[in-house]
């Protein structure tokens, strides 16, 4: 094996030729033996490899030593410090296992030089006391195709088990603010911290290892710690409180830790997520054109009034309320003759009820909006609505959700304004103020504020 020669010198950088210390490849001088290199693999062990027993191995590449996978960083130091070889943006490997092994037999076929910068460090020192460093990187056509392969690997494992997970129903979670568990697919108890909580990570079909990115928040919140600004509190109401009134329900976008949990990280070779976002604005601005009229804005879904299904039209979402829940909004609609204002304070009123687990047919209260569920399909209680006067109320012209689509869907036609004439529904006309002094004279502000003094 055409390996450098070491003379068991500490060096963890490189000299310039004013023999000044400088870094190489991020590892200073002074820190090398505490460098800490930032660990980027996949659990692989390929066929034919010799580690050592329990967890995986990499081997160095130039003698037997071994190191564990979850200590690739010793690995680096140990490879600098006794073979003076430096692999530059190591986090931009995707498998480093393999990587290690395929120049593990490149180099006994060829000598080093043959693939490495060679850089001499203390150059104006004696000849005795130069040395020389390798540096091995992407401007070499054979490595920079070895990081693409590996690259295009590693998105393909991602994208099965992305897929893996979006078909998996049998996860089981429990939500981290309120302890409910849940069943099924991961998108449901990730919409459920979305709703109920307002904690958004993204969208389900973003994420990938979502067991393990839920695991990592879990912990955070176990050791106290807020999962935006990352500080730590005395105790867990201390913790709660925090993260409500200063809006820290959400995660750092900051933190590279969540990277690898989401899908985007992976596309394309050594760019983050806002790199190639940042991309595809500029090719926007780029390319942009005065013609809009291929413009299709994908509509917002719209949340069923009783479950976690999800439609992109009313019109499916009726269909689904009438043959999941026996409800058909659209029949309750025509025959109450309501009006969009009407349709709003009585979806509102749903949504309150199912929110507090109670059942407005019966007013019975339950642990959960599952028992809620199933005592309303099976007593048939989901089309039994109140009084009008219970639910016709002001206070329901306030979205229970802020972020209810639901409420933007509902009809809003000249039929509801039929409906409101039939209804003898008073038309709202605003007073003439061209006149002021008279205005203030017949107000019915007047009478109002006589007849509250009166009271008083």
């Amino acid at each position: 094996m055409a390996a450098p020669e070491t003379q068991g010198a500490a060096a963890g950088g490189e000299e310039d030729c004013e023999g000044n210390h400088s870094k190489v490849a991020g590892v200073s001088y002074e820190d090398s033996k505490d460098c800490i290199l930032e660990p980027l693999s996949l659990p692989e062990s390929p066929g034919g490899i010799t580690a050592l027993e329990g967890s995986p191995s990499v081997p160095c590449i130039f003698c037997e030593e071994h190191f564990p996978m979850d200590e690739q960083d010793k690995l680096l130091k140990h490879m600098i410090i006794e073979h003076k070889m430096v692999i530059a943006d190591v986090k931009l490997v995707a498998d480093f296992q393999r990587y290690i092994l395929y120049w593990r037999k490149r180099f006994t076929e060829q000598p080093i030089t043959d693939f490495c910068s060679v850089i001499r460090i203390n150059s104006t020192a004696p000849l005795e006391e130069q040395d020389n460093y390798f540096l091995l990187c992407d401007v070499l056509p054979e490595d920079r195709l070895l990081r693409e392969e590996l690259q295009k690997e590693r998105l393909k494992e991602i994208l099965e088990q992305q897929q893996q997970e979006r078909n998996d129903n049998h996860f089981h979670g429990i939500c981290m603010f309120c302890n409910e568990e849940f069943f099924g697919n991961r998108s449901v108890l990730l919409n459920h911290m979305a709703r109920e909580h307002a904690f958004n990570i993204g969208l389900p079909d973003n994420i990938v290892n979502c067991n393990e990115f839920l695991c990592t928040l879990q912990k955070k919140l176990d050791n106290l710690q807020c999962l935006y600004c990352e500080k730590t509190f005395r105790d867990k109401n201390t913790l709660k409180d925090h993260m409500r009134k200063k809006q820290h329900r959400r995660i750092n976008p900051k933190n590279r830790e969540y990277d690898r949990f989401y899908v985007i990280n992976y596309l394309e070779l050594g760019k983050s997520w806002e790199e190639v976002q940042l991309e595809d604005d500029r090719e926007l601005l780029d390319h942009q054109e005065d013609d809009w009229s291929d413009w299709e804005e994908r509509p917002d879904s719209a949340v069923c009034l009783f479950c976690e299904k999800q439609a992109e039209t009313i019109e499916k979402l009726c269909v689904h309320m009438e043959d999941a829940h026996e409800f058909d909004l659209l029949k309750i609609k025509s025959e109450l003759g309501l009006n969009f204002y009407q349709q709003v304070k009585l979806v509102n009123f749903i949504r309150r009820q199912i929110h507090q687990c109670k059942c407005y047919g019966c007013h019975v209260k339950f642990k959960s909006k599952a028992e809620l569920r199933t005592h309303m399909e099976e007593a048939k209680h989901t089309s039994l609505l109140p009084e009008r006067k219970t639910w016709d109320q002001p206070e329901y012209y306030f979205p229970t959700y802020e972020n209810d689509t639901l409420l933007c869907t509902l009809s809003d036609s000249e039929s509801d304004l039929t409906a409101q004439e039939q209804n003898g529904n008073i038309t709202i006309i605003s007073e003439d103020i061209s006149k002021l002094h008279a205005l203030k004279q017949s107000s019915i502000l007047n009478q109002l504020l006589l007849h509250e003094s009166l009271k008083n």
